[in-house]
C-alpha cells in the first residue's frame, strides 16, 4: 500500500447510518455536496454522496469529508480523504478557497469529477457555465490573469528587500523592483487574487503554482 493511501486508511472513520440532509440555499457559504452513481456488486446502481461542511473545524481545524450511500452515512475522514467504493476510490480535498479535488479514481480508467448538487455554489457555477458558455469561459481566464498579475507583481515586490538580506546581498547583489504600488491598489489586487482562486475553486480548478502562491 502506498504511503498516501495508507495515511488516508488512518483518517478514515465509519459511518454513523444517519440520514443526509438537503441541500439549503443558506447553506451556500458553508457546504459543498457531491453525487455519483456507480453499479454495485449486485448489479443495481449505488448512489453515492460526498458531503462537506466548510467551517465545521474540529480536531485542530481539520474539516471532515462525509461520505452517503443511498441517503445513508456510512463513512467519514479528515481531509485529504480517500473513501473507497464499488470499483475505486472517491478522492476529496480542499485547498484555502474551496473543494480543490473530488473525483472518482477507478482501479482501471480515468479520474473522473463528482456532480455537484444544484443547489451549491459549485453546481450554480457549472449550471451558469452550461448556460452561459462564452462567458463562463471569459471570467474563467480572468481569474488566471488576475491570479497571474498578483503572484508576479508579489514576487518582484518581494525581492527587492529579500535582495536586502546580507548573505543574499553578498551571493547575488541587491534588487531594486521596478514597481512600487500604492497600498491601496495592492490591496484591490489582493482582493482579486482571492476572489479569482474562490472562482477557480468553484470549479474544481487548482494550480499549486497560481492559487497557493496567489494567497
Amino acid at each position: 500500500m502506498a504511503w498516501k493511501q495508507w495515511a488516508a486508511s488512518k483518517r478514515l472513520k465509519p459511518g454513523d447510518g444517519r440520514e443526509l440532509q438537503r441541500f439549503r440555499w443558506w447553506q451556500l457559504p458553508l457546504r459543498s455536496l457531491f453525487w455519483l452513481r456507480l453499479p454495485g456488486a449486485d448489479g443495481h446502481a449505488r448512489l453515492h454522496a460526498v458531503d462537506v461542511r466548510h467551517w465545521a473545524r474540529l480536531d485542530n481545524s481539520r474539516i471532515r469529508a462525509h461520505l452517503f450511500l443511498d441517503g445513508r452515512h456510512v463513512a467519514e475522514s479528515k481531509l485529504p480523504a480517500a473513501f473507497p467504493v464499488d470499483g475505486g476510490v472517491i478522492e476529496v480535498a480542499m485547498s484555502a478557497y474551496g473543494i480543490r479535488r473530488c473525483h472518482y479514481r477507478p482501479l482501471g480508467g480515468q479520474p473522473r469529477q463528482l456532480t455537484p448538487d444544484p443547489a451549491s455554489a459549485e453546481g450554480r457555477r457549472a449550471r451558469f457555465g452550461a448556460r452561459h458558455p462564452g462567458l463562463s469561459r471569459a471570467i474563467g481566464i480572468g481569474s488566471v490573469v488576475l491570479l497571474v498579475i498578483g503572484v508576479g507583481l508579489n514576487l518582484l515586490q518581494l525581492a527587492e528587500p529579500v535582495s536586502r538580506i546580507p548573505p543574499v546581498t553578498q551571493r547575488v547583489g541587491t534588487f531594486e523592483s521596478p514597481v512600487h504600488l500604492p497600498i491601496w491598489l495592492n490591496l484591490a489586487l489582493g482582493g482579486g487574487a482571492v476572489l479569482a482562486s474562490m472562482e477557480r475553486a468553484l470549479r474544481l480548478r487548482y494550480s499549486s503554482l497560481l492559487d497557493a502562491a496567489g494567497r
